[in-house]
């Protein structure tokens, strides 16, 4: 709330002759930026005016302009006070709670006048993640892209995660599901072999939950073990027929090995499920290219070229069809995809 809106609220409440003159001198000061004398204008006045709840709200924000938001808690709470319905008053004291790092008593005050940015901040701090993580979601609406929202919100979204994989570790230790976090703890720290061991015995529990198979793949795939991965994705496509991700890393670990038909037929099938995906369209075009079949090779890449343009998958794709288009002797429409393809690397 702006100092002059908040004069006008004293001016126009019969002030004492002696308090307006403190009030229009700590105005005054404050426009000159003298606002530690100003301060003490305006604490004359809640002084002279102690029942007067705009005076203490004056004095709080002049305190909070002066960057002393723990000063300004005492006042702003006694204007309150007398007048609990001051919105302004709930608006300031719950930023400066905040500020002064007492999160929990901000909350009531920023859920008055609905600040969802700062009771997510403050709900954050107070340990209450999933309450900050839909605050943060609202303001994310307003304001998208927000990178400090982003932070919070990730930041909230990882600490609920920690402490409900820490009770449920807790509360039920060798569950499958405690084996898999472990599992995803050791791979983040390298620890292949640890990871490896978790990840079977996660899945040796429940062998059909979807998703544990795919991370071990994954776990193969960093090592380089594609047969291992090629089994692992072949499961959870099993299990999860209409998983299209699924299908398309079956096809990617069978594509690595050159087993070239095998490939096409998982990433036909991902293509099936999950249609319009550029990945699997661009392997689904070298696949079939290694196969011989250009004309499937060039509708894959065509396919692609509509949903991508720009990218590293389009430039891959002109290339592909600069080289299938010289192999039919067409040697302009070659140079044509040529240029594309030099055209988008010198734009990286």
């Amino acid at each position: 709330m702006h100092s002059i809106i908040i004069f006008l609220m004293l001016a126009f409440q019969n002030l004492t002759p002696e308090a307006l003159k403190h009030a229009e001198a700590g105005l005054e000061l404050q426009k000159q930026g003298k606002q530690g004398e100003a301060i003490t204008e305006f604490r004359k006045v809640a002084e002279l005016m102690p029942d007067l709840a705009a005076a203490h709200v004056n004095l709080g924000q002049a305190i909070m302009q002066g960057g002393d938001f723990n000063g300004a808690i005492a006042p702003l709470k006694k204007a309150l006070e007398l007048n609990p319905e001051l919105i302004g008053a709930h608006q300031m004291l719950g930023y400066s709670l905040l500020a002064a790092g007492y999160a929990t008593e901000a909350i009531p005050h920023l859920e008055k006048i609905q600040a969802v940015d700062a009771l997510g901040v403050a709900q954050l701090k107070a340990g209450r993640y999933a309450d900050a993580i839909g605050n943060f979601q609202a303001a994310l609406k307003k304001r998208p892209g927000d990178p400090d929202l982003l932070y919070y919100l990730g930041r909230a979204a990882g600490l609920l995660s920690r402490d409900t994989f820490g009770e449920l570790k807790t509360l039920q230790p060798d569950s499958a599901r405690a084996h898999q976090i472990l599992a995803e703890t050791y791979a983040v720290m390298h620890n292949a072999v640890g990871a490896e061991k978790e990840f079977v015995e996660a899945i040796r529990q429940r062998p059909t939950t979807p998703g544990i198979r795919l991370e071990l793949a994954e776990l193969y795939v960093s090592a380089g073990k594609w047969d291992l991965a090629e089994e692992q994705f072949r499961m959870e496509s099993e299990l999860q027929p209409g998983d299209g991700e699924a299908a398309f890393r079956l096809g990617n670990a069978r594509l690595q090995q050159g087993k070239i038909k095998d490939a096409r037929r998982a990433l036909a099938h991902a293509d099936n499920v999950a249609p319009g995906v550029p990945d699997t369209l661009y392997l689904l075009g070298k696949a079939a290219g290694l196969d011989d079949d250009p004309k499937a090779a060039e509708k894959a890449w065509q396919e692609l070229l509509t949903l991508d343009k720009t990218g590293p998958l389009a430039a891959q794709a002109h290339f592909g069809l600069a080289n299938l288009y010289r192999q039919r002797g067409n040697a302009a429409l070659a140079d044509a995809e040529l240029k594309e393809f030099q055209r988008l690397q010198k734009a990286k």
